[in-house]
């Protein structure tokens, strides 16, 4: 051993020495010690235990004393160290956990269903998410969801048929001062039942608040199998009071002020988390973002005011939603709730609940396969829009007969005098009885049906995990072949009734080609178009995808019968008998003003020559 390292060694036993001598524990330091330890031992005894049950003695109102936690280290000291304990209140559709740490649900399941891996299917959970009061007194801030509650009962609650059940987790400050967490359960209910009681609580909130703030945060786990669609329908909606359901972004990360409410939620695609107030919130704050993990879909947060009365009983009667955003149950809660699923906008949102849900309804009434339903509101609905059909095909077929004297018309007038050729165009179809936008308006017309099921489809929750022939699941896509995400193009799968999809649409366009001569760059638009299509439903759900599909084959089944019942010849003698009556002679109105625009466009065409 050299002498450096002799010398180092050396200096640090003389520090360790130092630090016992000098660090040695005073007689007084022991002797708190050992009363601390006291008390620990004392806090954990048989009697003490038997002392805290007391408080929840015989009934619910919980009338026997409660420990002064004033006594303890500031307020609520009793309650700020515990051991958390966990109550469950269950019935045939939810499964809520009960924490005494904070008397908060920790966490609910929903019955019968399952997530994308197959596992019970848990709305939220853990200890990210907080549940509680906030409020001051005695210059300190308080929030309850640190605190620990004391329940009424700690054995699990189950709920069957029409019966009901409650638990009662209190949270004492001092005798006949507390704050009451009421929860109770129906049989048959989807809804918690959550009642805030305070007690005695006027004089130890702060003099100067007048309100008790509701905090509630929630990350919600990935339930379904695609993430990014899964985030792209969930967000914070709220009721406002005696007002419409309104939404946060669901595409960016928003926090929004929001007046008196009824009710707020945390939703996400196919389920959701809601609070309603019986006698409204005060205003308040709803926050969403989404965070980085794959595992999170969003983060939720909300804080909601409270009018907090100088008097000795607060009661604020609350309940939550735990379940689907099936549309028939969320309608059945009252409040409004269905609002919260996506069903389009103007013309839409009505053609899909008031025609294609109650339709779809009807037919699951019969005990069907879903796919099978969707076939048969296809055909439905094929059958109700062939009239239209008929008639925008009817007048394509004129304007096919027409075409070689359209050409005619263009050799003899030429195509640099766009003006005259037009007005040219317009006698003839006055001469023959055509209305050139006759095969437009009534695919126009059914158009919004079409839009509709875009929006229907994908927020249906019935479709959650049916599947249909090699398609597992009706609400997502069904991947044949996956790869690493390309970048560009945002795909990392290829849905095989995508494709099909794609193949009719192309198949129906080449024919409606064939059928009324297209020719140009609108002939290879109907081509371009099915492929860009190809990647914006690549990811939407096989039902939606199927829906197209069978529609496309239905419209060119119709157009096909349709088009062997119409007889070109019948139709250009029909034409030639409409150009020799009186009528065609004379000019409507709409085809005096085109007409006048047209000279007005050809005289400043020759004045700017």
């Amino acid at each position: 051993m050299d002498r450096n390292t002799f010398t180092g060694l050396f200096l640090i036993m003389i520090i360790l020495a130092g630090s016992v001598f000098f660090m040695k524990p005073s007689e007084e330091e022991i002797k708190k010690e050992q009363q601390l330890q006291d008390s620990i031992a004392q806090a954990k005894s048989p009697e003490t235990k038997k002392t805290t049950d007391s408080l929840f003695a015989a009934q619910q109102g919980l009338e026997a004393s409660t420990v002064d936690s004033t006594q303890m280290s500031g307020p609520f000291g009793g309650a700020k160290v515990g051991n958390e304990e966990l109550i469950s209140l269950e019935n045939e559709f939810i499964k809520a956990t009960i924490s005494t740490k904070g008397g908060r649900v920790k966490s609910v399941e929903v019955k019968g269903e399952k997530d994308y891996l197959g596992k019970p299917l848990v709305l939220f959970g853990g200890d990210k998410n907080r549940f509680g009061l906030q409020f001051s007194t005695a210059g300190v801030n308080i929030n309850t969801n640190d605190l620990y509650f004391i329940p009424q009962a700690k054995e699990p609650i189950v709920v069957e048929n029409t019966d009901s059940a409650s638990l009662v987790m209190r949270l004492s400050y001092a005798e006949n001062k507390y704050i009451d967490y009421v929860y109770s359960l129906k049989g048959n209910s989807h809804q918690l039942g959550f009642t805030i009681v305070t007690k005695g609580m006027q004089d130890v909130v702060a003099p100067t608040e007048t309100k008790l703030v509701l905090n509630w945060q929630a990350d919600l786990p990935q339930k379904e199998k695609d993430m990014k669609d899964e985030r792209n329908r969930s967000t914070a909606y709220f009721k406002e009071f005696d007002g419409d359901v309104n939404e946060l972004s669901t595409t960016k990360d928003e926090t929004k002020d929001v007046g008196k409410t009824d009710w707020i939620s945390f939703k996400q695609h196919y389920f959701s988390n809601v609070l309603i107030a019986k006698n409204s919130f005060n205003g308040g704050t709803l926050k969403v973002s989404t965070v980085n993990s794959d595992e999170i879909v969003k983060s939720f947060a909300a804080n909601m005011s409270l009018d907090f009365n100088r008097q000795d009983v607060n009661t604020y009667p609350m309940s939550f939603y735990f379940g689907p955003n099936k549309f028939s149950i969320l309608k059945d809660q009252g409040h409004d709730l269905e609002k919260q699923i996506n069903m389009g906008w103007g013309p839409m949102k009505w053609i899909n609940r008031f025609i294609t849900l109650p339709v779809f309804n009807l037919l699951e009434g019969f005990n069907w396969n879903y796919g099978l339903i969707i076939l048969v509101l296809t055909v439905l609905l094929k059958i109700v829009l062939s009239p239209l059909t008929y008639k925008s095909y009817v007048s394509m077929a004129k304007m096919r007969v027409l075409k070689p004297e359209m050409d005619e018309i263009k050799a003899k007038v030429g195509e640099d005098n766009q003006t005259l050729l037009q007005q040219e165009y317009l006698k003839l179809y006055k001469q023959a009885g055509v209305n050139p936008m006759g095969g437009c308006i009534p695919m126009l017309l059914q158009m919004p049906f079409m839009i509709a099921f875009f929006f229907f489809f994908p927020n249906l929750f019935e479709l959650r995990g049916e599947s249909f022939l090699w398609m597992k699941d009706l609400s997502t896509y069904d991947s044949i072949v996956n790869f690493p995400m390309i970048p560009i193009i945002n795909i990392n799968h290829i849905s095989l009734m995508c494709i099909l999809m794609t193949c009719a649409t192309l198949l129906s366009t080449w024919y409606n080609n064939m059928v009324s001569g297209a020719t140009g760059q609108m002939k290879y638009i109907g081509y371009f178009m099915p492929l860009i299509f190809f990647f914006v439903l690549n990811s939407y759900p096989a039902g939606l995808n199927y829906y197209y599909f069978l529609s496309t084959c239905l419209t060119f089944v119709i157009q096909f019968f349709i088009r062997q019942s119409i007889n070109d010849e019948k139709i250009h003698a029909m034409i030639q008998a409409n150009k020799k009556k009186p009528e065609a002679s004379k000019k409507s109105t709409f085809q005096k003003r085109m007409e006048e625009y047209m000279r007005q466009q050809q005289q400043a065409g020759k004045n700017k020559k």
